[in-house]
């Protein structure tokens, strides 16, 4: 089994940043999703939610099953759905917000497990990180710092 990690500082209160990505439903802070949305009328934050999320101008979704939600702990866990957009299985994602008290700002991890061709881990969890993972935080920092 393959697993990626991504983990960042932000300057924000946890409570901030989990204001923002809490709602599975709301997945546009990313950066690189034009549209997002939860199927069959169910909430961002109902376990079992499927996400319908569209990476820029393409006309393909991606859709996602939220596994686990606690605003207590401030993270979800999620699944993707089939197909999956990647050539990988099993794939199980965490995001969570963490306070850091030094400072009064918060840690973001973003993490995952999956199965795929074991010629492929390094690829998938070097891709996962720095091409989805980084890129996604990288635009929620600006939204934060940047507000409208």
């Amino acid at each position: 089994m393959a697993k990626s990690y991504y983990s960042t500082i932000f300057e924000q209160t946890a409570d901030q940043v989990w204001d923002v990505i809490r709602d599975f439903g709301t997945y546009t802070w990313t950066g690189s999703v034009s549209e997002s949305s939860i199927e069959g009328g169910k909430s961002g934050v109902e376990v079992g939610a499927i996400r319908n999320a569209r990476l820029g101008d393409t006309s393909v979704f991606h859709r996602q099953r939220l596994l686990a939600h606690s605003d207590l702990d401030r993270f979800y866990t999620y699944e993707f759905c089939e197909p999956f957009p990647y050539p990988i299985r099993n794939c199980v994602v965490t995001l969570r917000v963490t306070p850091v008290v030094d400072g009064n700002r918060a840690f973001v991890q973003w993490s995952a497990t999956f199965d795929c061709e074991p010629a492929e881990y390094d690829h998938w969890t070097t891709y996962f990180a720095n091409e989805v993972w980084a890129k996604a935080l990288g635009s929620l920092k600006h939204l934060l710092s940047h507000p409208a």
